[in-house]
């Protein structure tokens, strides 16, 4: 589990040396990995050159990119809900192919991915026109690099490393391939559907869901406000708890408030502890529980449009079961669905 938790917060291992030269031989080779088909099929040739602005400077991307490469944890999933298919992806979820909205996406086409590390040299194999990496913490240094493969688009200086809103992320990427209306769509979509589950849910306006991330060995995560990995319990108009980040099982009282979203353990898992079976939340069947193994836990994650608006299918009706103070709505165990 731990990966999972901080996986996208592990130092970068994996060195550039000989970029330079690596980049002649590759340009002047054929033997490249050919998984995925050229990405940008169906982009606006019209919408080029256009020119990004980040926390390092600005981006320039000159023409209709066809062969895309995403660093960034997450960042394949607003590119797929684009309609393009990155040529490699930055590993994290081993399942993220399986995802109901990742196969529609793909359309039977396979997902290459390089490793779970920043890979310069698998990257620059890939021969990218485009590199997008705004799911990350990205030094200047290692922008540099990636910059030198082909332009990169990282986060912009207006938020903290990896707090990137999924709609300005979705924008953004919209922006780099030359779909900003297609892209434009899809956020007013998900807001739609936000905008119906809140004003269906009314109950759900200022009270506090602590979102619990990876629970093990009695040391929890906590979410705080801004971590896009509980965006849309934000949107939805619940309230972060003020504490974040690991908690210790004697802290468990931190746990105990309005709602409780366990993310990353099963419910016959955590009510194993005594401490966490007593609390009110859980005992009052205000938690909801799902694993890791779950497409809700994926979508989650990586938070693109799609993603949202299953996972709004899929937890709206947990959330309404979970505040709409009656106990005989019983909140579903989410932790074994696929």
């Amino acid at each position: 589990m731990t990966p999972r938790i901080r996986g996208w917060r592990r130092v970068l291992t994996v060195a550039a040396a000989g970029l330079l030269a690596l980049t002649a031989a590759a340009c002047g080779s054929d033997d490249s990995d050919d998984a995925a088909a050229p990405a940008a099929s169906g982009s606006s040739a019209a919408a080029f050159p256009v020119t990004i602005e980040h926390k390092f400077g600005a981006t320039t991307i000159e023409k209709q990119p066809e062969r895309v490469v995403t660093v960034g944890w997450n960042d394949q999933d607003p590119v797929l809900a684009l309609g393009v298919v990155p040529v490699a992806t930055r590993e994290w979820f081993t399942e993220y192919p399986t995802y109901p909205w990742v196969q529609t996406a793909l359309g039977g086409k396979q997902l290459t991915t390089f490793s779970a590390e920043i890979n310069f040299e698998a990257i620059l194999k890939q021969q990218p026109d485009l590199i997008l990496a705004v799911y990350e913490t990205i030094n200047e240094e290692t922008y540099k690099k990636l910059s030198d493969i082909a332009p990169t688009v990282i986060q912009s200086k207006d938020y903290a490393d990896e707090e990137t809103p999924w709609d300005v992320q979705t924008l953004t990427t919209g922006k780099a391939l030359g779909k900003p209306a297609e892209a434009q769509a899809l956020v007013d979509k998900v807001n739609a559907k936000v905008a119906e589950a809140k004003a269906a849910n009314p109950q759900f306006a200022g009270k506090t869901l602590v979102a619990d991330f990876g629970p093990e060995k009695g040391v929890h995560w906590l979410l705080g406000a801004n971590d896009p990995r509980r965006a849309l319990f934000d949107a939805l108009g619940f309230a972060a708890q003020t504490d974040k980040d690991e908690v210790s099982e004697e802290r468990l009282d931190l746990l105990d408030r309005d709602v409780l979203f366990v993310n990353g353990a099963t419910k016959k898992d955590m009510l194993a502890s005594p401490v966490f079976a007593r609390l009110k939340v859980a005992s009052e069947d205000r938690t909801i529980y799902t694993s890791f193994e779950t497409p809700l836990s994926g979508a989650l994650a990586y938070s693109g449009p799609n993603a949202l608006l299953y996972a709004l299918d899929v937890l709206v009706p947990q959330l309404k079961a979970a505040t709409d103070g009656d106990p005989a709505t019983a909140v579903t165990d989410l932790s074994n669905q696929s």
